[in-house]
């Protein structure tokens, strides 16, 4: 049997991430990526740039809200891995279903109302951060952009570099705030790569190497056009979740 202790120092103590939460909520992730692909194949939601601007906002209101816990202002374990994802899917799933809802009745493209509530409810979480690290975002923001320029010129799928974009931006977002802010890392592979390599800005170069290797699988080897633009947009998701916390708790100096 698992002891109350052993529950409480892998998944109830705070200090990050281990293997074995790790772990876990890699395999709770997987399965419920396959599951809500069916849901929304079902609620024939297509898997389309529409739908990846719609869950925008919802990604931006769960960093942020996880920001606020950061500092404090938010407290309990609903705010935290891995209660945030629960609490944000629950919020978006239902949100799409008013909305489908709303488009089969009233004939309102669902997309609309759903992004529209993604932004009311973003705005004040986002109004209460206070915002004054300006340094740091400089730097995030200059060695940012040659990635960006090396995304624009190379020729590749539109789709490929926006969702590579967005993990170097959060892997240029985690080096800086290492490597001048003093952050560490919290999650076990990330922080394995760049002690075993003795340098943050690893983790950039590796997290380029890894997501042009897993869009290139996904290009090649799978024909399912529909399942490849939405493994692509949950690969996005992860992306922007945790460069958008990183950014915005080096922003605030959490």
């Amino acid at each position: 049997m698992v002891s109350e202790d052993w529950f409480y120092q892998y998944f109830l103590k705070r200090g990050g991430y281990n293997p074995i939460n790790t772990t876990v909520y890699s395999i709770i992730l997987i399965a419920s990526v396959l599951l809500i692909f069916k849901i929304l194949k079902k609620l024939k939601v297509k898997f389309d740039k529409r739908l990846a601007l719609t869950v925008s906002p919802f990604v931006l209101l769960g960093s942020s809200m996880r920001v606020l816990e950061d500092s404090g202002i938010l407290q309990g374990r609903l705010f935290i891995t891995p209660g945030i994802y629960f609490l944000i899917f629950g919020i978006t799933i239902s949100t799409l279903f008013i909305s489908l809802f709303l488009e089969k009745k009233k004939s309102i493209p669902y997309f609309k109302p759903m992004f529209l509530v993604g932004l009311i409810l973003t705005a004040p979480v986002l109004g209460i951060i206070q915002y004054k690290n300006f340094l740091g975002i400089t730097y995030v923001i200059l060695f940012f952009v040659p990635w960006l320029i090396l995304l624009k010129i190379i020729p590749w799928l539109k789709e490929n570099k926006i969702v590579t974009g967005l993990h170097l931006f959060d892997a240029n977002t985690t080096f800086v705030a290492m490597n001048y802010f003093g952050y560490y890392e919290q999650h076990v592979v990330p922080t394995y790569l760049i002690n075993l390599l003795g340098t943050p800005f690893s983790f950039v170069i590796l997290k380029f190497i890894a997501l042009v290797a897993i869009l290139f699988v996904i290009d090649k080897y799978s024909d399912d056009k529909e399942f490849n633009n939405y493994i692509k947009l949950i690969i996005g998701i992860l992306g922007a979740a945790t460069g958008i916390r990183g950014f915005l708790r080096l922003f605030s100096l959490v």
